[in-house]
Formats: structure tokens, C-alpha cells, sequence
């Protein structure tokens, strides 16, 4: 009788280290979360990578849209534009 107690306590024992010890079922769960976690921003950087790779090439390429960058972003002017202010 006493060699079956000590053998389901062993067995609870192997079965909570299993389940709990390091690289363990729950360990391996959180693990696999994390993985997820990590893929998902992984594709968001590569995402805004890709979207900044266009705007340098715009940047660098395209003279119309440095000219709308600058007259929105920079408050510029062309040659011959009619400026309005307005006071508040």
C-alpha cells in the first residue's frame, strides 16, 4: 500500500514538473504567445518599411511631389503664387 502512495506522489510530481518546469507545457504556451505577439509587429514594421521605401522614392524622383511636401509642409511659395493672410 505504501509503494502505491509513493507512486502516485512521484507521478504527481513528474507530471507538475512537466507542466510547469522550465520549457514545460505552460511555459511552452506563453512561449507560443509571445512568438505570435512578435510576428504580428514584426509585419507591421516590414508594413511601414515598405510605405516609407515609397515615399523616399517619391522623394527622390518625382519633383511634383516635393513641390506639394514643400508648399504644405513648408509653407513655400512659387514664383508669381498670390499670398492671402488673414488676421484673427
Amino acid at each position: 500500500m505504501k509503494l502505491g502512495r509513493y507512486f502516485i506522489v512521484l507521478i504527481v510530481l513528474v507530471l507538475s514538473l512537466i507542466a510547469l518546469g522550465n520549457r514545460g507545457i505552460l511555459d511552452n504556451y506563453m512561449m507560443g504567445k509571445r512568438l505570435q505577439t512578435l510576428k504580428q509587429t514584426n509585419r507591421e514594421i516590414a508594413l511601414k518599411n515598405n510605405q516609407l521605401k515609397a515615399k523616399i522614392m517619391l522623394l527622390r524622383n518625382d519633383p511634383s511631389y516635393i513641390e506639394t511636401i514643400a508648399r504644405n509642409e513648408l509653407g513655400m511659395v512659387k514664383e508669381g503664387d498670390i499670398v492671402y493672410r488673414t488676421v484673427r
